[in-house]
């Protein structure tokens, strides 16, 4: 390893950091908080001792301003460059951090800066099943030089191994899949309904039938309740009509 954790690095940490040093590239499925982002920093570390570039994909300017601010706490500010549609700063770095459309636009100049590339990480990955924006992803995976490995980063992919077989046939690639089941960041699942809030399955799993249940009540009470309301206004507006036609006609023999 080119450098030393004062921690002890997770398995699937590891094996991804083998398989980088072995040039290949990974895709890194872990749930949020888990350390994806310790890949991406040992890449973009690979590229700096090999006098080479890293560049680090986001989908939306405001993680990028977030990881250009830690990356140069990292690597220090010299190291570090960010271009995005509202600022460019450094952009001949050794790590550059961007939004995907910017390397898209890259690609598909053929931009001068693209040789020197080591590594891109696609951060974020799984936004390439966005109706709208997905299509980036898919054109930068499949423009992308030989040269150049893949670190993609997602907690979210459910079809890894589809996912996966497709970039590497498109890319002719071996993507070294490195995944954890660990929530390192346990979850709650809370309902929020009329102004209260309800614990309905705890981090350990276990599902609050009785609130579940109280709350399922609450909501069939409260559509009966709007029926309810509901059809009382429609009879109040018929009775309306009716006695404004009443009147009409008492009007009309008049």
């Amino acid at each position: 390893m080119i450098c030393q954790y004062p921690f002890r690095l997770d398995d699937f940490q590891a094996r991804s950091v083998y398989q980088l040093e072995r040039k290949n590239s990974v895709f890194v499925a872990a749930h949020t908080s888990a350390g994806k982002t310790v890949v991406a920093e040992y890449a973009i570390r690979l590229s700096m001792q090999n006098n080479s570039k890293a560049v680090y994909t986001s989908p939306i300017k405001a993680l990028s301003n977030q990881k250009y601010r830690e990356f140069c706490n990292l690597f220090g500010e010299e190291n570090v460059g960010i271009v995005t549609g509202d600022v460019s700063l450094n952009k001949d770095a050794s790590c550059v951090i961007m939004t995907t459309e910017i390397l898209r636009n890259m690609l598909y100049r053929g931009s001068d800066s693209i040789k020197n590339i080591e590594w891109i990480i696609f951060d974020e990955i799984h936004y390439i099943n966005n109706d709208s924006r997905g299509v980036v992803w898919e054109e930068s995976i499949i423009m992308l030089p030989d040269h150049i490995g893949m670190v993609m980063l997602s907690a979210t992919v459910e079809n890894v191994m589809e996912f996966v077989e497709w970039v590497g046939r498109i890319t002719s690639k071996k993507i070294m899949v490195q995944k954890t089941n660990h929530r390192p960041v346990p979850l709650e699942h809370w309902i929020f309904h009329k102004e209260k809030m309800e614990l309905i399955k705890t981090k350990d799993d276990v599902v609050m039938k009785e609130n579940y249940h109280k709350f399922m009540n609450e909501i069939e009470e409260a559509k009966k309740d709007k029926k309810k309301k509901k059809k009382e206004k429609k009879d109040e507006l018929q009775a309306k009509k009716e006695d404004l036609a009443k009147k009409s006609n008492q009007s009309a023999r008049v």
